[in-house]
């Protein structure tokens, strides 16, 4: 099972106990804020802000506090002054680390993931290092619902779909991230339902880890989301379907 989807799969069904939501809600309200300041607040014309609105509301985050971290980021309201920073890393196994952080103090925070990764088998690498292991891209998740690839493809491909790509709980449709916004909107006029659909980091391959390695990878996987400054921790790992069922059901 390649990591993007089914991790990505796992942190969703996660974030519905009240601890991971609070921590969700930190995480988007800095990424609303970090968008509003580098974009402005008109979200029509700044597509990251749009993509945090709409991440924020489909986590049911109150339309007030919404408001509030967009106009942090303007600078209508006073707040702290966050900093974008992207970490590259390794963990067991050799698979590839790429974590963004979005902070308020990058000393305390390298270190901070440093130890992390070092704990869990894992180590810091050089700016460079493994980022061209990734393509950004726009990723939009749709569950099956009775959907067929050829039926999503005859809805999507005009919109610039490159690839569709099943897994078990349905299919993600990748595009260019220019493109991610034409094929939300083909599949709404189809009446077909996503769970999501955002910018990302996609591997270009994947490395298989398995047995005592396979679990340290998701043990500082978790590790590394639970951190209060790392907004998003992408990973080219393809485990067992098994280990990651056994993970989920924790």
């Amino acid at each position: 099972m390649a990591g993007h989807s089914k991790w990505a799969q796992i942190k969703r069904k996660k974030a519905r106990t009240d601890a991971e939501r609070g921590r969700l809600f930190t995480k988007l309200i800095r990424e609303i804020t970090v968008a509003a300041r580098q974009g402005g607040g008109d979200e029509e014309a700044n597509p990251r802000l749009r993509a945090a609105i709409a991440a924020a509301k489909a986590a049911n985050m109150p339309a007030a506090n919404i408001e509030k971290a967009i106009k942090r980021g303007t600078g209508e309201l006073p707040g702290v002054v966050y900093e974008e920073v992207t970490y590259e890393g390794y963990g067991p196994g050799g698979v590839a680390l790429l974590i963004q952080v979005v902070t308020d103090n990058r000393n305390r925070a390298v270190a901070e993931i440093r130890h992390i990764l070092s704990k869990h088998n894992g180590s810091l690498g050089e700016q460079g290092s493994v980022a061209w292991m990734f393509d950004r891209k726009g990723v939009v998740s749709v569950p099956k619902d009775g959907h067929s690839e050829e039926e999503l493809l005859a809805v999507v491909l005009d919109a610039g779909v490159e690839d569709i790509r099943e897994n078990e709980d349905g299919f993600e449709l990748v595009s260019a991230p220019e493109d991610l916004e034409a094929v939300k909107k083909a599949l709404e006029q189809a009446g077909i339902r996503y769970e999501t659909a955002e910018i990302t980091m996609y591997p270009k391959s994947t490395v298989r880890v398995e047995g005592k390695e396979a679990h340290q990878v998701l043990a500082l996987l978790e590790a590394l989301e639970e951190h209060d400054d790392v907004q998003q921790v992408y990973a080219n790992f393809d485990i067992d379907e098994s280990v990651m069922q056994e993970v989920e059901s924790e």
